[in-house]
């Protein structure tokens, strides 16, 4: 499996899947959200990296929204937000 992140404008990424089928996603990360999820230690590319793995240890590829602001992973998964900052924080 592999993520492709291509980036659009400074908040809106496309990302693409290439799992058992290929699949794109676009994505909107604003500053203040990627501020907020990381105080700044990552990168948007590598935040939209780390959000991709986590949604497909829980879901395939082809179950994950076609477009979408990042801050929604939170109402399906409601322990993302607290798995973004652990992961900042080593």
């Amino acid at each position: 499996m592999t993520i492709s992140i291509k980036e659009i404008t400074s908040n809106e990424f496309q990302v693409t899947v290439n799992s058992n089928s290929l699949t794109t996603h676009n994505v909107m990360v604003t500053d203040e959200v990627h501020q907020d999820l990381t105080d700044g230690k990552v990168t948007k590319n590598e935040l939209l990296d780390f959000s991709f793995q986590f949604l497909l240890d829980r879901e395939p590829n082809t179950s994950i929204l076609a477009s979408f602001e990042l801050t929604v992973i939170s109402k399906y998964f409601p322990e993302y937000k607290q798995s973004v900052r652990d992961w900042c924080a080593n």
